[in-house]
């Protein structure tokens, strides 16, 4: 197990890694916000499903993810087909229009990125990629966190700490 001092610097990048996902989210199309951009990759890797999938899988509130899926309906990325096993339901599906946006978003992305990390090795992107895998997998569903067990509270200091980004 990693030293106390790791986990807070860890913490440290995790908050200041904020600053990354805005400057990715600067790149969308002043049109499709990020939640909208979710939603279209999510279809794309995961293909078609009901709304309580993509609420479940975008880690939000069943209303949160039926604002992004409004959104990006209303401008045709998606379609909204009845659920032939439950016809209250509903099968949400990447239209053309959709894949064309989800291409331009990749090509966007992709940009940013090799922009960015242009004197990053191969190997490298490779470790970062790993890395960030096994973290997310270590988290698993995330809005599962709440019924697990509580971590037992470290004793108080009388010194409060205090994160700030890097």
């Amino acid at each position: 197990m990693a030293a106390q001092r790791h986990y807070d610097e860890l913490a440290r990048q995790l908050s200041a890694f904020g600053a990354v996902k805005r400057d990715m989210a600067r790149i969308l199309p002043h049109d499709c916000p990020a939640g909208s951009a979710a939603v279209l990759a999510l279809l794309k890797r995961y293909g078609d499903m009901r709304m309580s999938r993509m609420a479940e899988l975008m880690a939000v509130d069943m209303s949160v993810a039926s604002r992004h899926v409004a959104h990006t309906a209303d401008r045709g990325w998606i379609e909204r087909r009845p659920d032939p096993a439950d016809r209250r339901s509903r099968i949400l599906t990447l239209t053309a229009e959709g894949h064309a946006q989800m291409d331009e978003l990749d090509a966007r992305t992709t940009e940013l990125l090799a922009e960015r990390l242009s004197d990053w090795s191969d190997d490298e992107v490779n470790q970062l990629i790993a890395l960030m895998t096994r973290l997310r997998d270590s988290f698993g569903d995330c809005r599962t966190t709440a019924s697990r067990t509580p971590l037992p509270v470290a004793a108080q200091d009388s010194t409060p700490t205090t994160r700030t980004p890097a």
